[in-house]
């Protein structure tokens, strides 16, 4: 039993070791350099058209919800989540009002007068665009891995707090872009949502992001 008990410790540090090798730390001159070059991404990033996977885990299902659509972005902040599967569901963010669409039967809400609102729908739009580097919201850490810059952002507002403990946004090394965002919710469970065929600086009319 003591020797399989040594194994078992020996195989958990492991797996811990290679998980930490995986991820690590990044210094302060990468951060700087790394800050640097999103900032300028997303400053040149005038629209966004882009594919998305979003998955809804839930600690009492035993598979994640998985929805799919498409999201339209132009600065500075209009914003478009388009659900085509498996149901028909939009979100519009524009003008500090959120424009719902669910399946044909519409509703807006104004989020001008709402702290809490206006909060999530800046949120949203930095998650996009990448401008999240916000210190007096957040607290910040910075990670690398072969394959992505990964961002922890971990909110200072109480009230903030009671809907998302923490994000993490996933940095595509190559372009600098956002490629997929996580939100843990304080009870652990959380939404990951995976972009994929981004197309950047294509025209986008106004139109679009009408209800």
């Amino acid at each position: 039993m003591k020797i399989k008990m040594h194994y078992a410790v020996v195989l958990l540090l492991l797996i811990v070791g290679r998980a930490a090798a995986q991820e690590q730390k990044m210094s302060d001159s990468e951060i700087t350099a790394f800050r640097e070059a999103v900032n300028t991404t997303a400053k040149n990033t005038k629209t966004l058209n882009t594919d998305f996977t979003q998955y809804k885990h839930l600690d009492f299902l035993s598979k994640d919800i998985e929805t799919s659509g498409k999201m339209s972005f132009k600065a500075p902040n209009l914003l478009l989540w388009q659900y085509l599967k498996p149901y028909q569901y939009s979100i519009i963010f524009k003008n500090n009002k959120i424009f719902i669409n669910d399946a044909g039967k519409k509703s807006n809400m104004d989020i001008g007068n709402s702290k809490m609102f206006d909060k999530l729908n800046k949120l949203i739009v930095g998650s996009v665009s990448g401008n999240m580097f916000d210190e007096k919201e957040f607290t910040i850490s910075y990670f690398k891995t072969k394959e992505f810059t990964i961002t922890r952002l971990v909110p200072k507002d109480a009230t903030l707090k009671k809907y998302i403990r923490q994000m993490e946004l996933y940095f595509d090394k190559n372009g600098n872009m956002v490629s997929q965002v996580k939100m843990i919710e304080p009870s652990n469970d959380y939404t990951r949502i995976v972009f994929k065929n981004k197309v950047l600086n294509a025209k986008i009319e106004d139109s679009v992001f009408s209800n």
